[in-house]
């Protein structure tokens, strides 16, 4: 994976920590919330629903199959070596899957309230004892409680882009 600064600058960025997939849940209706009252802003380069798409689909990819093909062994190797830091301090900004075009998948144009349902839909899913068939292209076969951290951190990084 490489760097881009396109959204490291964005002053506003909320530095967000979920326990919980209920704690992401609650953070969900609180932006629904702020967007039905006016007060929602984005301060990176997606609105809220492409931001709330993103989360969601990444979750779902992991039930229904990834669109994206195992990056080279050199680059699973270096992000398994990481994947302790950031399963426990979050991920990096900014960062860009190589050779993905717009660096990453599943930033589907929605209203904010259909993207919040799918989100929901989604963590709900993740919640469940139901496993998940696809390993990640990047990390592989992971424990159902990584799993969940690990989309627990990726929610934390791209709410964080959310304002209200």
């Amino acid at each position: 994976m490489t760097s881009s600064d396109d959204t490291t600058s964005a002053g506003e960025w909320r530095k967000l920590r979920f326990e919980s997939i209920d704690d992401c849940v609650a953070e969900v209706h609180r932006i629904v919330a702020a967007d039905e009252e006016g007060r929602l802003r984005t301060v990176g380069n997606w609105s809220p629903g492409q931001t709330m798409a993103h989360v969601a689909s990444w979750i779902e990819y992991a039930y229904e199959g990834f669109p994206i093909r195992r990056p080279p062994f050199f680059v699973r190797w270096i992000l398994r070596l990481r994947l302790k830091k950031m399963l426990n301090e979050g991920m990096p900004r900014a960062v860009r899957i190589p050779g993905v075009p717009e660096g990453t998948t599943g930033m589907d144009d929605m209203e904010t309230p259909a993207a919040a349902d799918r989100l929901l839909t989604a963590l709900e899913r993740l919640a469940s004892p139901e496993p998940a068939p696809h390993d990640s292209p990047a990390f592989g076969r992971m424990p159902h409680e990584d799993r969940i951290k690990l989309n627990l951190r990726h929610a934390e990084l791209h709410l964080g882009y959310l304002s209200y």
